[in-house]
């Protein structure tokens, strides 16, 4: 453990990092979107500031994706894409455990500090530390929207990273895929996908009692259809554990994304 904090330090530092700046983002567009402010008269109607809030999460996904932070540790910014690579054989023990932990710690910090510069906006009923909570469905309800957005999320990124000549596509498709769901998902479950992210609004939110939702089914989701691609492609068609490779920077990983893109005869 100690041995891959030295050695992997500066991937676990991007990784509190990138959900830090993701859930910064989160709080100040869902503060502005959700408060009874002026700009909510201006946005009329819920599905309309659900849109744009799904496009500006989408493009602060693609953006952590496809930045030289996301390039170097692999984007995973959620304790379930972790496990789920780990599960894949991808990503070492002592690095999943190290992943998620600063996955939580950065979370966590990134709403402190939106905390700080919103003041009480962001503590506002209609934001409430945009916490991820069920909607009209109830828990059941938002377990089961849980697991299957987080399937459908997995699936497509497995499916596009490992293929050579998608795999530079890999981080457009999960910002599409979030923009998506905060759209039209979001009023079943609050669209979670990540254990960090809700743990993050749930601590000054002091919503426990669905947070269980949260912390299991985004990696049921994730891991039923890891184990669906496995069945179907074998485990090693699974490339690497990164969303964008390139080979501009190194890879932690137990990756053979180069082979696979020499054998297509695509550029990593």
């Amino acid at each position: 453990m100690r041995r891959a904090l030295v050695a992997h330090g500066p991937e676990y530092l991007i990784e509190a990092a990138g959900l830090g700046v993701f859930m910064l983002a989160a709080c100040v567009f869902g503060t502005l979107l959700g408060h009874p402010a002026p700009l909510v008269h201006a946005v009329p109607g819920p599905l309309a500031r659900r849109a744009l809030m799904g496009v500006a999460m989408g493009l602060t996904a693609i953006a952590l994706i496809y930045s030289p932070w996301g390039r170097r540790s692999g984007a995973h910014f959620n304790p379930a894409t972790t496990l789920t690579f780990w599960r894949l054989g991808t990503v070492a023990p002592a690095d999943a455990l190290l992943y998620g932990a600063a996955q939580a710690i950065g979370g966590i910090a990134g709403v402190v500090l939106a905390a700080a510069l919103l003041g009480a906006s962001l503590a506002v009923p209609d934001v409430n530390y945009v916490a991820t909570l069920p909607g009209p469905v109830g828990p059941v309800g938002a377990f089961g929207a849980e697991v299957a957005i987080t399937f459908v999320l997995m699936s497509v990124v497995l499916h596009v990273s490992n293929d050579a000549r998608l795999a530079r596509l890999t981080g457009l498709c999960a910002g599409v895929l979030v923009a998506a769901y905060i759209t039209v998902e979001a009023p079943l479950s609050g669209m979670s996908m990540n254990p960090a992210r809700s743990l993050a609004s749930a601590l000054p939110a002091v919503a426990w009692r669905t947070l269980w939702i949260y912390f299991a089914a985004p990696p049921l989701g994730m891991l039923l259809a890891a184990e669906l691609f496995v069945r179907r492609c074998g485990l090693a068609a699974v490339a690497c554990a990164k969303l964008h490779h390139d080979t501009s920077h190194r890879c932690i990983f137990r990756c053979r994304y180069a082979a696979l893109a020499t054998a297509t005869g695509a550029r990593p």
